[in-house]
């Protein structure tokens, strides 16, 4: 093999800025992958002062002569897709050759009504938080091997049998466990089966075209959705998605080899934020999380939910860095913590009086933590128009070295603004 693969992961909850790292290093990559995860997520890029939200496509797809690539871990929502591509054709921003994975599982009708029942059905108290866009339907449907992939799109008497088919056990679930109409085969097959051809010319074996990349010498990257800390195994179980969002989904969610493996670099919000339900031990529900959330802009790409807000949790970002054995990481949001006397950063939980540096996953545990805070002293100016590390206040400067001290991971890049150019490389 003569290419190689870097793999962008978050490294907290989701939401950490995973896009603009995308497009800092996007002019040096050559493939762009998703390899996991639906449109629920969003990457946002600012180009040309425009923001652009990826929802589901690779963020890739703003840069001329690159490959585009959704992955066999994706579960696409055709929809969402088509309108998304649309949307960059109109913009004139569908500059890269896209292609979709045949064996990427597809978000169909069912998913969506199924999911909103689920979380009704639960109740007060019990709710996950979801989105309510078929996610978690379709990957438990993928795991029971009764599922709808992109091939069977492409092939209307397979892909009406198969629609039968499982149309028959959904119907029964909807209206004898959650009480909803049932679904008419029409109304599932015939916009599936209209899918399928519009899908068509974008559908390839991904495994083997990305293979064919790296025999090449292309540079690949991996682009992870979500967080660590929603991982469906090593998150905040059952508040969690329903994929691998760790480095290790990469190589499942796409079936290249670890072998081609270089980097995997971490982004890192500099304070914590979560959407939805779940522990936060560092949610601060005053003052400081209130700047948090207006100076950093903290409402959700694609959903519009306000997101929890809080001091950054150096427990759990140790964890993630250890499950994902990160070389380098992406800071980002720093400007949004300038103009507070103290910043704040939890180093330990206090477990009914057990101090522990240790993360637990367990939410039922997490929730009992209370954090360990130390403090260190802020900075009020304004750092947006920084463009080197020691042109940073002084203060700002002794936050990153903490952190590179904490988790012992060099910071590679420090972004103070959402635009591109508001970025300092530090060797990334």
């Amino acid at each position: 093999m003569k290419g190689k693969a870097d793999i962008l992961i978050g490294a907290q909850w989701g939401d950490e800025g995973k896009g603009k790292v995308m497009d800092v290093m996007g002019a040096d990559v050559d493939v762009f992958v998703r390899y996991q995860g639906v449109a629920n997520t969003g990457h946002t890029v600012i180009l040309d002062g425009k923001k652009i939200v990826f929802k589901l496509l690779p963020s890739g797809m703003i840069y001329p002569g690159k490959l585009c690539v959704l992955g066999n871990g994706v579960v696409i929502d055709p929809e969402q897709f088509l309108t998304e591509v649309e949307e960059l054709h109109n913009m004139g921003q569908d500059r890269a050759r896209l292609a979709v994975s045949l064996n990427a599982h597809v978000v169909m009708p069912y998913h969506k009504i199924l999911d909103h029942a689920q979380e009704a059905f639960r109740g007060k108290g019990r709710m996950l938080g979801t989105t309510g866009r078929g996610i978690g339907p379709c990957y438990l449907d993928k795991y029971a091997r009764s599922s709808i992939r992109v091939e069977d799109l492409l092939d209307e008497a397979r892909l009406r049998e198969a629609v039968s088919s499982v149309l028959e056990e959904k119907n029964r679930i909807l209206t004898k466990l959650y009480g909803e109409k049932p679904m008419p085969l029409d109304e599932v097959y015939e916009p599936a089966r209209e899918w399928g051809k519009a899908l068509a010319p974008y559908v390839e074996n991904t495994t083997d075209l990305l293979y064919e990349s790296l025999e090449k010498g292309k540079h690949i990257l991996l682009e992870g959705a979500q967080g660590t800390l929603l991982d469906i195994d090593h998150g905040t179980y059952p508040y969690v998605t329903s994929s691998s969002t760790t480095a290790s989904g990469g190589f499942s969610g796409t079936g290249l080899p670890v072998a081609c493996l270089d980097r995997v670099i971490a982004v890192v919000k500099g304070y914590t934020t979560r959407v939805g339900e779940g522990p936060m031990p560092t949610e601060d529900k005053g003052e400081a999380g209130e700047h948090l959330r207006n100076k950093g802009g903290e409402f959700a790409s694609v959903t519009g939910r306000p997101r929890r807000c809080g001091w950054l949790d150096m427990v759990a970002l140790r964890y993630s860095m250890r499950i994902n054995w990160c070389c380098s990481i992406a800071l980002m949001k720093l400007d949004a913590l300038s103009g507070l006397d103290e910043i704040k950063v939890c180093v330990a939980y206090n477990l009914n009086g057990i101090i522990s540096e240790r993360f637990s996953s367990s939410s039922s545990t997490l929730a009992d933590c209370r954090p360990v805070f130390e403090s260190l002293p802020g900075w009020h100016e304004d750092i947006s128009s920084c463009t080197t590390f020691e042109s940073l206040p002084e203060g700002a400067q002794n936050y990153v070295r903490y952190i590179e001290d904490r988790v012992c991971v060099p910071v590679k890049l420090v972004s103070v603004g959402p635009a591109k150019h508001q970025t300092i490389n530090r060797g990334l």
